[in-house]
């Protein structure tokens, strides 16, 4: 779940994956997501100053409103106060605002990646030192269950914006700081995995792939 796995691609090819994605067939004995049309496009972040310390009171919820719905993510609190205080300043900056889940997998571990967006795998924000890992989920066999909420990364402390939801039970190194669990908002995110992500295959085709863009815009 680093931020730098997968294939980070131009703005062009993502409008490309985007426009021709609604084409591809999806299975047709999964009942589909029931999204509105996006006019989200990658784009460069807002700036927003890092938080120089945490906040007394922690948010219990967060709220992620999407095209396909609401996902209520409930927060593990004074677990992880330094996350939830950045992901808070973030998302009331709106940091957030019309940015595009750039990641789905399916083979192996079960996610959906979000919080770029440039949405080009790498983006985080502006000026920030990747901050403190906390709550990992060490000492457990199915280490990030289905319904967790976690950092995405690219080496130890090195957070920043990206999250990814967990929509099925999936064994990852505890390397990813856990910071809540949705408890509205799972069958969304399943419903969106059924349609698949994909990939482009060096031919200007795009092809289906256990890891890639998610075919269903979110």
């Amino acid at each position: 779940m680093k931020r730098t796995i997968g294939t980070a691609v131009t703005v062009a090819i993502l409008a490309s994956i985007f426009s021709t994605s609604p084409a591809l067939a999806a299975d047709p004995k999964v009942k589909p997501p029931k999204c509105t049309k996006s006019k989200a496009v990658p784009h460069d972040p807002k700036r927003v100053a890092q938080p120089t310390k945490s906040l007394k009171a922690l948010p219990r919820t967060i709220t992620f409103s999407t095209n396909c719905g609401n996902i209520v993510v409930e927060t593990v609190g004074k677990k992880a106060p330094v996350t939830i205080t950045s992901l808070t300043a973030l998302a009331k900056a709106g940091y957030f605002d019309q940015s595009i889940c750039h990641r789905l997998t399916t083979q192996g571990l079960f996610v959906l990646q979000c919080g770029d967006p440039t949405a080009s795998a790498s983006g985080s924000p502006t000026g920030w030192k990747g901050f403190v890992d906390e709550n990992l989920p060490t000492g457990k066999v199915i280490t990030y269950p289905a319904g967790t909420v976690a950092m995405a990364n690219s080496g130890p402390n090195t957070n920043g914006s990206q999250i990814f939801f967990v929509f099925g039970d999936s064994t990852l190194q505890p390397n990813y700081t856990v910071w809540g669990k949705v408890i509205s908002g799972l069958d969304i995110l399943t419903s969106i995995a059924s349609l698949g992500a994909v990939q482009p295959d060096g031919n200007g085709q795009y092809v289906y792939a256990g890891d890639g863009f998610p075919v269903q815009l979110v």
